[in-house]
């Protein structure tokens, strides 16, 4: 049968795809993600460890509040206040753009440093150390904020910079800003601060292919400051040193320390119930902050140090699932940062706390009384749970080992100008056809 000519016109012809234009993201944050079970398990466990927290501080802080001539909730309402900022710390770090975060993260670690050195110059002096800046609304510590920073930067380095570290010149360069840092929270003085800033930053470039060469050369690097630390003060040295006798210097070094098993010893298995620790009535210094763990074994007994060990293994294990889990290497690097800062913070505070190990000032994530602190350790979770939800992938950013002179010669090569025997003109033979 003959086919007319107007079935010919109406015929179905097959469309082209054309790919839809790739859509430019734009802006620092996204919409908040939501869906992956290691998010979830992760803001739970936040959740435990914050509440918990928030009514040990309450507790434990009764006694200082009532000295400081104020109502017995006083500290109490400020911690409620920060855990506020905190919260809206944690949801914004959710919702920003990690790529364009980290990118920013050299900016950043010069803000930090910029507010340490703020510190030096108008910081806010109590109990011997001169750590806050005064902002009328918080009174600010940079020390916190820095860690925060140092976790991005490291980042940051291995992300752009990983054919330049595996010679130790170079390293030494680039993780100036770091050390720079390390220096001036040790002259707050703050060294339990910066011992954990440099854990975060060696943990991080471990986990990004430093060979073992690199890193004897690093621990020796940390021995040989900490030996210059004690012979340039051995009265600092000789209070962190004083756990290992802490019956000799029980008016000095070990008065914490003694409060401190007492505190422990007189909690029991089940406590003496919730408000009724005795220590925190002007017997142990701090007992909200540093020694926080103290009036929860006081008042809750074995049971309820117990659980708060439980509450950071689990926090620790959904933290590492989440970097596992992770397709963008330069996001696990981040991860990797956040988990070494919150599980090492945690077990120097318990050790320190039942004497295993010297008493730094570091406090208990999520329960030691400190607005810069609480407001930074959600921000990061927050991260935390931004990367759960990441599905980007990264090239391979492993440190690798690139000797200076191959790198001079790469510089080099890069700023020389072009020969000019490339550029033919028009009148070339070779040209013409």
């Amino acid at each position: 049968m003959a086919i007319r000519q107007k079935d010919l016109r109406t015929e179905t012809r097959p469309t082209r795809v054309v790919a839809a234009p790739r859509v430019k993201k734009r802006g620092l944050f996204q919409p908040m993600p939501r869906g992956v079970a290691n998010g979830r398990v992760l803001l739970l466990i936040t959740t435990l460890l914050v509440t918990f927290g928030t009514i040990a501080v309450a507790s434990a802080s009764e006694g200082q509040s009532t000295a400081n001539g104020g109502s017995a909730w006083s500290i109490m309402i400020h911690d409620l206040v920060y855990l506020g900022f905190g919260i809206f710390a944690l949801y914004l770090a959710s919702r920003v753009r990690l790529d364009r975060l980290v990118r920013a993260a050299p900016v950043l670690i010069i803000f930090g440093l910029g507010l340490l050195v703020a510190v030096r110059a108008i910081g806010v002096t109590s109990n011997g150390g001169k750590r806050w800046l005064n902002l009328h609304v918080i009174y600010l510590q940079p020390s916190e904020l820095f860690k925060l920073f140092t976790v991005l930067f490291i980042a940051w380095l291995v992300q752009y910079h990983h054919d330049e570290l595996g010679h130790w010149r170079q390293l030494a360069v680039w993780t100036l800003p770091v050390t720079l840092g390390c220096a001036l929270i040790v002259i707050e003085p703050d060294i339990g601060t910066s011992s954990v800033v440099a854990v975060i930053a060696v943990a991080m470039l471990c986990v990004g292919g430093l060979s073992r060469k690199m890193l004897g050369r690093v621990a020796l690097l940390g021995v040989v400051v900490f030996g210059a630390y004690v012979a340039y003060k051995p009265y600092s040295a000789g209070r962190l040193l004083s756990f290992l006798h802490p019956n000799t210097h029980l008016l000095g070094g070990g008065y914490q320390l003694l409060q401190s098993r007492i505190g422990l010893g007189a909690g029991g298995v089940g406590g003496l119930g919730l408000g009724h620790s005795r220590e925190k009535w002007g017997l142990l210094p701090n007992p909200h902050t540093d020694f926080i763990f103290t009036i929860v074994g006081e008042e809750l007994g074995l049971i309820g140090t117990l659980l708060v060990i439980a509450l950071f293994v689990a926090f620790l294990f959904a933290a590492v699932r989440i970097a596992q889990q992770c397709t963008n290497s330069v996001y696990r690097l981040v991860a990797v940062g956040i988990t070494t800062w919150i599980a090492v913070e945690a077990l120097i505070n318990i050790a320190s706390v039942v004497g295993w190990w010297a008493v730094t000032g570091i406090p208990l994530p999520f329960f030691s009384y400190g607005g810069t602190a609480l407001i930074t350790e959600l921000a990061a979770v927050g991260l935390l749970y931004n990367i759960a939800h990441d599905s980007s992938h990264s090239g391979d950013v492993t440190i690798r080992e690139h000797r200076i002179t191959n790198f001079r010669e790469t510089i080099e090569r890069k700023s020389a100008p072009r020969p000019a025997a490339r550029s033919r003109s028009m009148n070339d033979p070779r040209r013409t056809r």
